[in-house]
C-alpha cells in the first residue's frame, strides 16, 4: 500500500498535522513513517521508527495513526503482537498481519481502525464445555409482563421424546445443562422420608408465588435416561433453604442451618442408579439481597462446607467426585468475600454467579442497548470483580456464569428469540471467557422467551446456532485482542478447538458499516537492529490453506426476525427435525474477510502455528 502525498498534505488539516503530531516532538516525515510502519510494514524497507529512542513518542504516534487513518471501506489491520519496550519499539511476537490490501489516498474525514491480538501468551483458559444451557422448574402457570411463556418446558413437564429437542442437544456432543432455577429453593426430592410428592401450585403467599413442589424419583429416572441418550453433562441445583425459616426481623432473610438429609438421600439414590452428576450447585440467588430470599454469607459458607463433606463421603474417589459450586447469585463483593472466607480453601470448586444486564424484559430501549458497545461493556465490571475474588481464594474450578438470559423474568418477548439477541449473548459469552470464567450457562435451553429453542416446537432460535458454532470452533485457550478505535466491531480470538490454528469471532453491531480484512504474513527486517529491538517470532502463519468462514446474518436484514442465515443459507431443521448442516465456506487465504453490517462471523485459520495452540 502506497501512501499518497495528500495523506500528509491535503489529506489532513494543518492544525492536526502541525499541532497534534508536531507537538509530540516529530515532524511530518517521521509521522509518515509511523503510518508506513503500521499499514505497510511488509514492503521490504526497514522503518526508521524502530530505532527511535523515545518510547513515549512511538506509542503516541501509533495511537494517533490508529485514530485517524482508514479507507472509506473501513479496512482494518490486525497485528498478533504488541508494541513494548523501554527506549525502543519492540514486537514481543509477530505472526499474523491483517491489513487492507487496497491502494488508496486518505481523506481528512477517514478514521484508521486498528486492533492487535497477542499471540505469545494466552490470557485465559475456559472449560472444554464452556457453553452451557439451563433447564428450569417453572410450571405452565408462570407469567410475567401479561404473558405466560413457559408452556410445558419446565423439567417436571417437558416432553423428553421430542426429536427436535433430542437432536438439538446431540449436536453439541456434549452439552452441559444446569437443572434448577428460582424454584429449586422450594423443591424437595421424593426419596427417603418424603412420602408426599406434590406438584408446584399457584400460591401468592408463598415464595415466587408458588407452593413447595417435589421432584419424584420416577421423573429423575426419566431425566437421566434422557441425559444419557443425548450426552449431557449435568449440573444439579440443590435446595439450599431446606430447614431454614423466614427471619422475624429482616424481610427476605432466611435463618437457621441447612438440612442436608433430603439432598443426601437424593444423591444416594443417584449413585445407586449409576447416574452421573458433574457438579452440584448450592442454592439459587441467595447472595447479597437475594432474589425473593437471601441467606447471610457466613451461614451460607458454613452450610456449603456441610455439602462438601457430604459429597466427599458419598464419592470418596476424587477422580469421580462431583464439583461443589456456589453461590449462584448476583455478584456482591462483600457477601462473596465473607462466604469464601468462612468456607475456606478446597471447599468451593467453582464460584458461580448470575448476570441479567437487560432488565426488565419489557424495556422498549432494549434493542438500542443491545447494539450499544458502551452498554455491553458494563458487564466487564462484574467479570472483573468475580475474577478478583477467584484470584484471591483460588477455587479449583474458577468462576462460572451459571445463569444469564439478558432480560429477567422470562426474557423479552419480541427480542430474546431474534437474531439481534445474539449481539449481547455472544459478546457477553466471549467477555466472560476473557476474564477467565470457565463456564457460561444460557437461561434457558427451552422455556421462556429467552430460550435457545422454541418453547412449543423445539425449533432452534438464532442464538442456538451462535452457541453451537462457538462450542465447535472456539477452543479453551483465549487470546488477547485490543480493538479500540471502532467500538461497534467486537473481536475475540481463541486457539481453535481440537485442531491446529486459531478461531476468531467478529460481532458487528453497526447497521451501516462493513469491514474488510486481508491476511498476510508479517516478516520484520531485522538488519541494523540491536538484539533487544526485536523479539524472535514464536509462531508462524503460512497462509497456504483456505480459511473456514461462518457468516451469520438475519434474513432480509431484519435483526428482529427469527430466521438466521449461515453463509446465506436459512438455518431451518429438516422435516425429521434434524439440525441443518453447519458447514464453513472455504475461502482462499489471499482474499479479504468481509464483515457485513449487523452480522456475526466466525473465522478459523488452520495454518496458524503457535506453541500455545499446539
Amino acid at each position: 500500500m502506497e501512501i499518497g502525498e495528500d495523506m500528509v498534505a491535503d489529506g489532513m488539516d494543518k492544525e492536526w498535522k502541525r499541532g497534534k503530531i508536531a507537538q509530540q516532538g516529530k515532524g511530518t516525515e517521521e509521522s509518515r513513517m509511523v503510518v508506513e510502519m503500521v499499514i505497510s510494514p511488509s514492503q521490504g524497507r526497514e522503518p526508521e521508527l524502530w530505532r527511535m529512542k523515545e518510547e513515549r513518542v512511538c506509542r503516541l504516534s501509533i495511537e494517533r495513526v490508529q485514530a485517524r487513518y482508514s479507507s472509506r471501506v473501513n479496512s482494518f489491520f490486525i497485528i498478533l503482537g504488541v508494541f513494548i519496550g523501554k527506549g525502543h519499539v519492540q514486537y514481543d511476537v509477530d505472526v499474523l498481519y491483517l491489513s487492507s490490501s487496497r491502494h488508496y489516498r486518505a481523506h481528512k474525514k477517514d478514521v484508521f481502525n486498528g486492533m492487535r491480538m497477542s499471540g505469545a501468551t494466552p490470557i485465559a483458559e475456559t472449560d472444554d464445555n464452556f457453553v452451557c444451557a439451563t433447564l428450569d422448574l417453572w410450571p405452565t402457570e408462570k407469567c410475567n409482563y401479561n404473558q405466560c411463556p413457559w408452556g410445558k418446558a419446565g423439567i417436571l413437564n417437558l416432553d423428553l421424546k421430542k426429536k427436535g429437542l433430542i437432536n438439538a442437544i446431540k449436536a453439541f456432543n456434549p452439552l452441559r445443562i444446569k437443572i434448577g432455577g428460582s424454584l429449586q429453593v422450594q423443591v424437595v426430592y421424593g426419596v427417603g422420608g418424603v412420602k408426599n410428592c406434590p406438584n408446584f401450585m399457584k400460591n401468592e403467599d408463598s415464595l415466587f408465588g408458588f407452593s413447595q413442589g417435589c421432584l419424584p424419583m420416577e421423573r429423575w429416572d426419566e431425566l437421566n435416561n434422557f441425559f444419557n441418550q443425548t450426552g449431557v453433562k449435568v449440573t444439579f441445583g440443590l435446595n439450599a433453604l431446606l430447614g431454614r425459616n423466614r427471619s422475624e426481623i429482616e424481610k427476605g432473610l432466611w435463618v437457621g442451618d441447612w438440612q442436608s438429609q433430603n439432598a443426601g438421600d437424593c444423591m444416594k439414590y443417584t449413585i445407586s442408579m449409576g447416574y452421573k452428576v458433574d457438579s452440584y450447585e448450592f442454592g439459587n440467588q441467595l447472595s447479597g439481597a437475594g432474589m425473593g430470599a437471601s441467606v447471610e454469607a457466613e451461614q451460607y459458607g458454613k452450610d456449603i462446607v456441610v455439602l462438601k463433606n457430604l459429597v466427599k463421603e458419598l464419592h470418596p474417589d476424587p477422580k469421580t467426585q462431583p464439583k461443589v459450586l456456589g453461590p449462584s447469585g448476583y455478584y456482591d463483593e462483600k457477601w462473596f468475600n465473607s462466604f469464601l472466607e468462612v468456607s475456606g480453601h478446597d471447599v468451593v470448586d467453582g464460584v458461580t454467579h448470575h448476570i441479567y444486564n437487560f432488565v426488565p424484559g419489557d424495556d422498549p430501549n432494549m434493542i438500542a442497548k443491545i447494539q450499544d458497545p458502551s452498554y455491553l461493556n458494563q458487564v466487564s465490571q462484574i467479570d472483573k470483580g468475580v475474577l478478583n475474588i477467584v484470584n484471591k481464594f483460588k477455587p479449583q474450578s474458577g468462576a462460572w456464569v451459571s445463569e444469564s438470559g439478558g432480560a429477567l423474568h422470562g426474557g423479552a418477548k419480541d427480542l430474546s428469540p431474534t437474531f439481534a439477541d445474539g449481539f449481547w449473548y455472544l459478546d457477553q459469552l466471549e467477555m466472560a471467557s476473557t476474564y477467565n470464567q470457565k463456564v457460561f450457562c444460557r437461561q434457558t435451553l427451552i422455556g421462556g422467551n429467552y430460550a435457545l429453542l422454541n418453547t412449543t416446537t423445539s425449533i432452534p432460535n438464532p442464538d442456538y446456532y451462535g452457541a453451537l458454532l462457538w462450542h465447535r470452533l472456539m477452543g479453551s485457550t483465549v487470546r488477547a485482542v485490543t480493538q479500540e478505535s471502532n467500538p461497534n466491531l467486537r473481536v475475540y480470538a481463541h486457539c481453535a478447538k481440537k485442531k491446529p490454528g486459531i478461531s476468531i469471532i467478529f460481532i458487528n453491531l453497526s447497521k451501516d458499516s462493513s469491514f474488510n480484512f486481508t491476511l498476510s504474513n508479517y516478516e520484520h527486517q531485522g538488519r541494523n537492529l540491536r538484539s533487544t529491538d526485536v523479539v524472535k517470532p514464536k509462531f508462524e502463519f503460512r497462509g497456504s490453506k483456505d480459511r473456514e468462514e461462518y457468516h451469520l446474518a438475519a434474513l432480509a436484514g431484519n435483526i428482529q426476525g427469527q430466521i438466521v442465515l449461515l453463509n446465506d443459507v436459512p438455518m431451518v431443521p429438516t422435516e425429521t427435525f434434524d439440525i441443518p448442516a453447519v458447514e464453513p465456506k472455504l475461502v482462499n487465504a489471499s482474499t479479504p474477510i468481509h464483515i457485513t453490517a449487523h452480522s456475526i462471523v466466525y473465522v478459523t485459520i488452520r495454518d496458524f502455528q503457535a506453541p500455545a495452540c499446539a
